[in-house]
């Protein structure tokens, strides 16, 4: 992999593949064939390796409905706008659908660029598809070019003081700081170098695919009015610059406006890590800077688990990060499958883990305390396999990052790297009265609660039948019974990791 600072090649004409990288400003790839080619030209494909997945996923789940992923409409939205923004500046995007492995190389010489210029990616999937793209085209005499762009430290540049990858966080963090620079948040001038932008040939010319050209029916994207884009990156970057002081405070608290609402963007590209890691880092060095450098904890997170992942490939094929807890055994059979089936349709019986995952199930959000509480109940008290859960998790969330959800479902599960210990183990009851005291997140989702004061609401059988009926609710009808005792759930877990 090319290091940015060290390219002096120039060039007559290059290629930008755009992957996770949706926007034409701060963009590494961009800036560098901008700067070193006299003409660009750019493009994106829609992959198929990763597209029938989705489609046979759903399919399987699904095989009366027509196939929904909101992320599709995520890509296409982002995408109209950065063709938009880069035919106001004389170039467009090139726009295919297949195995990139095969059409990268076949578009590279079809045009008959000198180099082909894209971002690092970091799963290791992504990583064997760019070998090969880069194979061939070494083989026929091109440059192949990658860049570090959407994290701001990668694999070995930060390490302990023997040289070795961290596996705790926090020690992490602080020589993650303490390396810092303006440099590694500065961001890359595209603008000035944009002239080089070459238009779409017209033989290559073609609008973007439509959904349904693409396999997939429209979901509710349009209805929840997520905001897409670079455009709408920036109106939530804004929203959250008047609320960034209270942070700290909110975050943990589903039914505040406490988070960023970023995450979507980070992972689609189109708002620069960059320019978060700069205000963030910059405004923690403020007096009243106390939620600004947990924003900034938050986004150095992102980059750790980036350098786990690229570490312990492994990861990637489900393996568990501390390898003696491959050997659990988890619950099977029926009952197990039954449990999953309940968690993932939000009736387990348990409020905030029925709330939380319907929220996912709708929206394709979930808030991050949340999602380590009803990882945590998928594990602990269900006794499932965590892997189920991540892969449920990766099918749905519109912000899934493979790095970030493995490591947190390895934490929940206690078998990852700086992960909670076995034997804390969250109580579904005191999380839901500390992090939603009054029941409003709860009864956002399951409006059968409405009626039950914040006395009942986290654990309504407590309530009794009588009394639940005065509040219009029976149990087993309008809300499930809770599906395990969690006391008792937190014995077997305890069993469990103790053998």
């Amino acid at each position: 992999m090319t290091r940015a600072r060290r390219l002096n090649d120039s060039f007559d004409t290059g290629l930008v593949w755009f992957r996770r990288d949706l926007r034409h400003t701060d963009n590494a790839a961009l800036y560098y064939a901008l700067k070193h080619c006299e003409r660009v030209w750019c493009a994106f494909v829609f992959d198929t390796t990763i597209l029938q997945p989705l489609l046979e996923t759903w399919q399987a789940r699904h095989p009366d409905e027509q196939v929904q992923d909101r992320r599709i409409e995520i890509i296409l939205a982002a995408l109209g706008e950065l063709d938009d923004a880069l035919r106001a500046k004389g170039g467009g995007l090139i726009v295919l659908y297949g195995d990139p492995s095969d059409l990268i190389p076949k578009l590279a010489a079809e045009l008959g660029v000198d180099a082909v210029f894209t971002n690092h990616d970091y799963e290791p999937v992504a990583i064997e598809r760019d070998e090969k793209v880069g194979e061939q085209l070494t083989e026929a005499g091109r440059q192949w070019l990658t860049f570090k762009d959407q994290v701001i430290f990668e694999r070995d540049e930060v390490l302990t003081g023997q040289n070795k990858p961290f596996t705790v966080f926090t020690p992490y963090k602080n020589a993650w700081l303490k390396q810092l620079t303006a440099f590694d948040l500065k961001p890359y001038p595209v603008e000035k170098y944009a002239k080089h932008l070459a238009a779409v040939p017209k033989k290559l010319h073609r609008e973007l695919p439509t959904l349904k050209q693409l396999g997939f029916a429209p979901s509710n994207l349009a209805e929840l009015k997520l905001p897409t884009g670079m455009s709408g990156a920036q109106s939530l970057l804004d929203d959250f610059m008047s609320r960034i002081d209270s942070y700290a405070d909110r975050r943990d608290f589903p039914a505040a406006k406490g988070p960023s609402y970023l995450s979507m963007h980070l992972r689609f590209g189109t708002v620069s890590i960059r320019t978060l890691a700069r205000i963030a880092h910059e405004m923690s060095l403020q007096p009243d800077g106390k939620g600004s450098a947990t924003w900034l904890s938050e986004l150095i997170w992102r980059d750790f688990y980036f350098m786990i992942l690229s570490h312990h490939p492994r990861l990637a094929s489900g393996a568990s990060f501390k390898e003696e807890y491959d050997r659990l055994r988890w619950e099977r059979g029926s009952e197990a499958d039954e449990a999953f089936s309940a968690w993932c349709d939000g009736r387990t019986g348990y409020p905030l883990i029925d709330a939380a995952m319907l929220q996912l199930n709708r929206t394709g959000y979930m808030h991050n305390r949340l999602r380590m509480v009803t990882a945590s109940f998928l594990v602990k008290d269900l006794g499932v396999d965590w892997r189920l859960g991540e892969r449920y998790f990766a099918d749905l969330l519109n912000d899934f990052d493979f790095s970030a959800n493995n490591g947190g479902w390895q934490w929940a599960a206690s078998t990852g790297c700086d992960a909670q210990p076995y034997f804390r183990i969250f109580n579904p009851i005191t999380q839901s009265e500390k992090f939603d005291a009054e029941g409003r997140f709860i009864k956002r989702y399951l409006p059968q609660l409405e009626k039950v004061p914040a006395k009942w609401i986290h654990a309504p059988w407590l309530a009794g039948r009588e009394r639940l009926a005065e509040f219009g609710v029976v149990l087993g009808k309008d809300y499930p019974e809770p599906i395990v005792d969690h006391a008792e759930a937190r014995a077997r877990t305890l069993a469990r990791f103790g053998k």
